[in-house]
């Protein structure tokens, strides 16, 4: 098989950076875990954070709202159509397969994290760490990926790029969650760092295995052609 290898869904020039702060983000995960496990009330920062920020009146409450939908399941599988569908024009099937893994993995393990934990919050509801933050950052950060490598950016324009990206999402949707009263905001911290362990790690395992899979039908090619 010839032709130009299908670019990578994580960048190299990323990969060392960005699976340090994966590390560092699943430490804050487990930190943040084992302080609230089973905890059902606002630690004192997050009454701090909350008694700021709770109960916004209008129009940001319909902000909150509507940025709130982008994580529900119509809006969240709205914005996963529109993202593989552009990956797919601009001919990045590889990004298209990350975007529909990542988006699974990160649901996966705020759900399995969610059991974990057993944090609650309004009388029950599972609430560590955020999935509508996990997910919105998880999307932007496929994007930002997605954007540094269409533009050939280095490792320390791209990292910038990609770590901004993560913050704008996750700040967004995160002031959304607190501002409805959704999450703690140490459940928004752990959605935001669940994305960034997530991500690194799926584009990574989907890059292997497209390799792999290309290999072998070079492989099964030579052995047909003699």
């Amino acid at each position: 098989m010839t032709g130009r290898p299908a670019p990578a869904g994580l960048p190299p020039s990323l990969r060392v950076w960005l699976g340090l702060i994966a590390v560092l983000a699943a430490l804050v995960i487990v930190v943040l875990g084992v302080l609230y496990a089973g905890h059902s009330e606002p630690g004192r920062v997050d009454a701090r954070i909350w008694a700021a920020v709770d109960g916004v009146g209008p129009p940001w409450r319909q902000v909150a709202l509507a940025t709130d939908f982008l994580g529900e399941p119509v809006g969240a599988a709205t914005l996963v159509v529109a993202t593989v569908t552009g990956c797919l024009l601009l001919r990045r099937p590889r990004a298209a397969v990350l975007v529909v893994a990542g988006v699974g993995m990160t649901v996966g393990t705020t759900t399995l994290l969610k059991h974990l934990v057993g944090r609650t919050i309004h009388g029950g509801y599972l609430s560590y760490p955020s999935g509508h933050t996990a997910f919105f950052t998880a999307l932007a950060l496929m994007v930002a990926l997605l954007a540094t490598g269409r533009l050939c950016l280095g490792r320390t324009a791209g990292t910038l790029l990609v770590l901004a990206t993560a913050l704008v999402a996750g700040a967004a949707m995160g002031w959304a969650q607190v501002a409805l009263g959704a999450h703690y905001p140490t459940d928004v911290l752990g959605g935001w760092c669940t994305a960034l362990a997530v991500i690194p790690a799926t584009a990574w395992l989907v890059d292997r295995m497209a390799d792999w899979l290309v290999d072998r039908m070079a492989g099964a090619g030579r052995r047909q052609r003699r």
